[in-house]
């Protein structure tokens, strides 16, 4: 009989919407039968803090970690077996006990552009006011446009669209990847460019969590080979070293994304004053990306780059 994996899940569409792509993805490795998904790797709904409390930045009730706490708090209890978390939401440093067990093949990384008026980015008149809850994506967007009115967007995506098409805002950002998994490509007006909108560090990645206690028998699972993709897992630990080195959070605007073609990967890192005032970037390339200590290389060669932002850099954060 296959042994009961029980997926914890944030009850966001999105979340569930990812966390059901991920449960047929397990259970299909598992071997489950379509009829037998349910009882063999059921969905276990946990509402988060992050969730419920959507009327202030997350800088003031405690960062990205309030989006994961709860379900990380279910999987050392044992009334979850594993958890399916949006990359971006992750923070740095993993909770003792717990481990990251897999990451499967990234979603477009890019930010979104969404507005009912204007195609661009650049068609947003003088004093626009664009919504969005991401200090990074607000600072990036004063740095190229210091004009505009950046306004706190928070709640899921449906609302967002909502808040947007009641007048609210005159163009709202939102990740690509979000999107395309909910089937609302449609609604983007401009996909922004990696190089003016670096991307929040895992973004359009899934990360899938268990107990560190269990490593061995997780990591030996079929379902774990199956889904985990290791081209992104590599890019993922590059852009996440940066992310330690630049203490990234919400208190903190920076971004980080990480390319591999011909056998290298380029990494690059960056850290934004929060008005937009000024941004310090950094670049550099992994070599060997097929060494048997490649992952531990790509995540020291983030920390290498972020610390040299951070020297020329300074402290950036942002106090609640």
């Amino acid at each position: 009989m296959t042994e009961r994996l029980r997926i914890g899940t944030r009850r966001s569409k999105l979340a569930l919407t990812q966390s059901g792509m991920m449960q047929r993805a397990i259970a299909a490795a598992m071997g489950v039968t379509p009829a037998d998904v349910e009882t063999a790797v059921p969905l276990v709904h946990i509402v988060t803090t992050g969730d419920r409390v959507q009327d202030r930045r997350l800088l003031e009730i405690g960062g990205k970690a309030m989006f994961t706490k709860e379900i990380e708090e279910a999987l050392l209890d044992g009334r979850v077996d594993v958890a399916i978390h949006s990359m971006k939401d992750v923070p740095a440093i993993q909770p003792p006990g717990l481990m990251i067990a897999a990451i499967p093949e990234r979603e477009d990384a890019r930010d979104a552009f969404v507005s009912h008026h204007y195609e661009t980015f650049a068609d947003l008149p003088m004093g626009a006011r664009l919504g969005t809850a991401s200090l990074r994506r607000g600072a990036q967007a004063l740095a190229l446009r210091p004009d505009l009115q950046i306004e706190m967007l928070r709640g899921n995506v449906d609302t967002r669209l909502q808040r947007l098409a009641d007048g609210d805002f005159d163009a709202i950002l939102l990740a690509t990847s979000g999107l395309n998994r909910l089937g609302l490509s449609g609604v983007i007006c401009e996909r922004l460019s990696l190089d003016t909108f670096l991307p929040a560090p895992g973004q359009g990645a899934l990360a899938i969590q268990t107990r560190e206690g269990e490593a061995d028998r997780i990591r030996n699972a079929d379902w774990v080979a199956a889904l985990n993709h290791p081209l992104t897992s590599l890019a993922v630990a590059a852009e996440r070293g940066a992310m330690v080195a630049l203490e990234g959070s919400c208190h903190t605007a920076m971004g980080a994304h990480a390319t591999i073609a011909d056998g290298r990967m380029l990494l690059t890192a960056e850290m934004l004053a929060p008005d937009g005032s000024a941004r310090w970037r950094r670049s550099g390339e992994l070599l060997d990306i097929e060494a048997a200590d490649a992952e531990a290389s790509a995540a020291l060669l983030g920390e290498t780059i972020g610390s040299q932002i951070q020297a020329v850099a300074g402290d950036q954060r942002v106090d609640a």
